[in-house]
């Protein structure tokens, strides 16, 4: 049971280096981000003098965001303290 619950909540999120939470919250912004732009290419699409270049912006910024994420997923991590917190004593 262990094995597939990793599998299914753990396993991806680790292959770019983020938490369960890091990964949802990231994956939620991306989500949502896309739903305002294609809400806004549909409004261009009845009028178009409405929201001309809104749905590609956002486009261009998530391109962005994601090249910028995938780019910190490719560098080394620093080890990870043994107690989690004896960097700060």
């Amino acid at each position: 049971m262990q094995q597939i619950l990793d599998r299914l909540f753990l396993a991806h999120p680790r292959t770019v280096n983020e938490s369960y939470l890091e990964h949802c919250a990231f994956a939620f912004r991306i989500g949502s981000r896309l739903l305002l732009a294609g809400a806004a290419a549909l409004v261009h699409a009845v009028v178009p003098c409405l929201c001309e270049t809104t749905a590609s912006r956002i486009i261009l910024a998530l391109n962005a965001d994601i090249v910028a994420r995938r780019a910190k997923a490719n560098q080394p991590q620093a080890k990870e303290p043994l107690f989690g917190f004896a960097e700060y004593i």
